[in-house]
């Protein structure tokens, strides 16, 4: 029954309203416990091993979760419950994967309880038990200099698990940081599937919220179409992971800093004919995240399409979109993609700007970070990380276009999605090429 809802709900993708697309929550939990068992059957053990790691122990409160283990949680779950300690025990040579739960239950279908409180009412002297009798060569916890989303063990739970573990084990401990990071960022076929439903959701939004049927040049305001956008994503029973951002670039401003666009904008900004508008914006569904820009211009009174020279500022935006996305090779890292990217897109005469960032259980989520919007040298640590297929990218950027017909520079900023497979690169549901037109043209009207 479930295949078939599904199936549906693809099929019906481009011919019914996003609302239509969407799976009720009980059938989302069932295809989120679906995949989690995926993940936990198929990738994990070639995670542990790729990472040297036979055992991984994972620690948590109730709503005070590692990151990790907020990926793991049963649909049904929206929390960890007390002290929740999840162990994963990879013996390679025989190929097998144990999934317990140093909890009073069950972790969902796909971890089982190991622990009897009436036979053993020490949760920390369980887990010593369970090593010993397992006798790992490494033991991974979740603990990282650079990659908050792999830093989820907190002090406390740390210094307790100390004081039990004996010094043998003691020396066996070492950072999960890639195992944690591999495990956020890798994508498995089922889930890029659905990526591309949700990217073309996300899509479809923006390409409402600028339009006519939400802006009305000279009424509707720019955080006007930023609630739309909120609410728009509430009525279809979707979240956004960050408050949606509408800016303007017009002739009569000087182009600012490039916090403007997200921070320092000016509120309630009146949309006018001729506007060149630029929206940030990102959903979340089935445990997976977007974060898409796109631009859109206002038509003039007489107008039917934007001006050659926006157009063709817009190609260069495109062109540095291209300089990066050649460049995603397997084990390049961050830093390296970043300064190649950059370096080509300058030889073409380009002012690019690149800050791309992994793209998938977070929105800023972990693997290797393509530059940040002010460290275009280059981003120690997590910048350092090497690029692996299987993974997903906000290609985050944008080019300063110098505009003589405004008297200033402006910039297009694009952000899209994107799949670095075993194939290379591709867009996840493609990418913008031409803006967005308000109101959109209607060729059969006279002027």
């Amino acid at each position: 029954m479930l295949k078939k809802i599904l199936l549906l709900s693809f099929v019906m993708a481009g011919l019914c309203l996003n609302a239509q697309r969407i799976l009720p929550e009980r059938e989302r939990a069932e295809v989120i416990d679906e995949i989690l068992k995926e993940r936990f059957t198929y990738l994990l053990p070639e995670l542990m091993d790729r990472a040297g790691i036979d055992m991984w122990v994972v620690i948590s409160r109730e709503y005070n979760e590692d990151p990790v283990l907020k990926t793991m949680l049963p649909a049904t779950w929206l929390n960890a419950r007390r002290r929740t300690i999840l162990v994963f025990y990879r013996d390679k040579a025989a190929d097998t994967l144990e999934r317990l739960a140093v909890a009073r239950y069950n972790f969902g279908e796909n971890i089982i309880s190991a622990w009897d409180k009436e036979k053993q009412p020490d949760q920390w002297a369980r887990l010593v038990e369970i090593i010993e009798e397992r006798d790992p060569r490494t033991i991974g916890l979740n603990y990282s200099e650079h990659f908050n989303i792999a830093d989820g063990l907190v002090l406390t739970d740390y210094n307790e698990f100390m004081e039990y573990l004996p010094n043998t084990y003691k020396k066996r401990i070492t950072s999960a940081e890639e195992l944690a990071v591999s495990w956020i960022e890798t994508r498995t076929p089922r889930e890029m599937a659905i990526y591309t439903q949700l990217v073309d959701i996300t899509h479809d939004i923006i390409a409402e919220a600028f339009s006519e049927e939400v802006i009305t040049p000279g009424v509707t305001t720019t955080t006007d179409v930023e609630w739309w956008m909120r609410e728009k994503v509430t009525g279809l029973g979707l979240e956004t992971w960050f408050h949606p951002t509408v800016d303007v670039q017009r002739t009569s401003e000087e182009l600012v800093g490039h916090l403007y666009s997200f921070s320092g904008r000016p509120e309630n900004e009146v949309i006018m004919p001729g506007d060149l508008l630029h929206c940030d914006f990102g959903i979340t569904y089935l445990r997976l995240n977007t974060d898409c820009q796109e631009l859109a211009y206002v038509l003039r009174r007489g107008e039917k399409e934007a001006p050659d020279f926006l157009k063709k500022a817009f190609e260069k935006g495109n062109q540095v979109q291209d300089a990066l996305t050649r460049n995603f090779e397997k084990g390049k890292t961050g830093n390296e993609i970043l300064l190649k990217s950059l370096g080509e897109a300058k030889a073409e005469g380009l002012q690019p700007a690149i800050y791309t960032h992994p793209l998938g259980s977070y929105g800023h989520s972990a693997g290797p970070t393509i530059g940040m919007w002010d460290s275009q040298g280059g981003v120690e640590g997590d910048g350092d990380y090497p690029l692996y297929p299987n993974t997903v990218y906000a290609i985050e950027l944008n080019a300063t276009v110098n505009i003589p017909e405004w008297n200033r520079d402006i910039r297009i900023m694009l952000e899209e999605a994107g799949f670095y497979g075993d194939d290379g690169f591709n867009y996840v549901d493609g990418r913008q090429t031409e803006f967005l037109l308000i109101p959109r043209v209607n060729d059969h009207l006279s002027d």
